[in-house]
């Protein structure tokens, strides 16, 4: 058993047996890992509340060789995040981020997506209702772009066209992103983007932030993230968190991906 000290993010957490808890952690040296915290439900533990879901700290792990989950010896914190808990829509937001860590970044050995999460967490807990959801969307594209797998967006995906700014695409998850005319005449599927919603999406793929959509254009988008997901990223199994992240309802725009 190999044991290291890395600095770590806890993306999930529940109870196991009579005493102690199972975490899954996105860790700066090793990607995503689930470790057991033995006796980290006892009343007096060397634990406490470092655990909490999102808190961040350095974590000792006895990293096994033959096994899946790992063993947690200690967790020194540094940051808790309980701002996170105090909006539904921040909690909803952050937990559809820990799922896309779960669920796509566990090769990970980085360290860019364990900091491009905690960057995200951090933006997040400062951010009012109305922007919340675009702050989340925003670093979850960078985070995409950090997996390898940043959609075309200003080249068809397909023939490597260049696409003019002001016109309307259509957006095929298969290729890649955003393909021009000809290449959509004889691709099945694919959504509309408009040239607001594309503008929208280079932006926070080169690290700028936009102003509060309406609710029908951030459910759009969102759903647009998760299918880009389900298709490049996925194993089949549906994206729960994002699913629910997805439950809003507003006046359709210019910049909603159709």
């Amino acid at each position: 058993m190999r044991l290291i000290e890395t600095e770590s993010l806890v993306l999930h957490a529940f109870d196991y047996r009579e005493t102690s808890r199972i975490v899954r952690l996105a860790t700066r040296e090793v990607g995503i890992i689930s470790a057991i915290a033995r006796g980290a439900r006892r009343p007096k533990n060397r634990f406490s509340a470092a655990l909490d879901l999102f808190a961040s700290g350095v974590a000792h792990v006895g990293l096994h060789p033959t096994r899946d989950l790992h063993t947690l010896a200690a967790f020194d914190l540094t940051r808790s995040r309980p701002e996170l808990a105090e909006s539904l829509a921040r909690f909803h937001a952050a937990s559809a981020l820990a799922e896309m860590c779960m669920r796509f970044a566990r090769e990970d050995e980085t360290g860019r997506v364990h900091a491009a999460a905690t960057a995200l967490l951090d933006a997040l807990g400062t951010s009012a209702g109305d922007v919340v959801a675009g702050v989340t969307l925003g670093g979850a594209w960078r985070l995409v772009a950090e997996l390898g797998f940043a959609p075309a967006l200003e080249h068809c995906a397909s023939c490597h066209a260049p696409l003019a700014d002001a016109s309307p695409v259509v957006f095929h998850h298969r290729a890649g992103g955003a393909i021009c005319a000809t290449c959509a005449r004889s691709a099945r599927g694919g959504r509309t983007l408009p040239a607001e919603a594309r503008r929208i999406l280079v932006e926070w793929l080169d690290g700028g932030t936009h102003a509060p959509l309406d609710a029908t254009s951030t459910r759009a988008h969102q759903r647009l993230l998760r299918e880009f997901l389900e298709e490049h990223l996925g194993d089949g199994r549906p994206l729960r968190a994002f699913l629910s992240w997805e439950q809003q309802r507003g006046t359709p725009s210019a910049a909603a991906p159709a």
